[in-house]
């Protein structure tokens, strides 16, 4: 089983410009090497007859055909709207500049 040491979470710290304290250098030892311990159980296991997954369960494409349907006419869309620029919204401006 690799272990990891204080010294080399202390030389990646360094690699990566982070600087840590020494209770901090403590902890990451110890939480990085129950990650590497959990790495090695599940190559344990993962066997080349098992395939690799990204979800436990089939997906499927949810998506419909694109299908051109009748709308709403650009009339009718503005029907309701308080004030309009030919066939656009007209809306207060909400910020200041060009």
């Amino acid at each position: 089983m690799s272990e990891i040491t204080a010294e080399q979470v202390a030389h990646l710290a360094s690699l990566a410009r982070i600087d840590l304290s020494p209770e901090e250098i403590t902890n990451l030892t110890h939480d990085l090497g129950q990650i590497v311990a959990s790495v090695e159980k599940v190559s344990q296991v993962a066997t080349a007859d098992i395939p690799a997954t990204s979800h436990p369960l089939p997906l499927t494409n949810v998506f419909r055909p694109d299908v051109v349907v009748p709308s709403l006419t650009i009339e009718q869309a503005l029907s309701g709207a308080p004030d309009r620029d030919g066939d656009k919204f007209r809306v207060p401006a909400i910020l200041d500049g060009e």
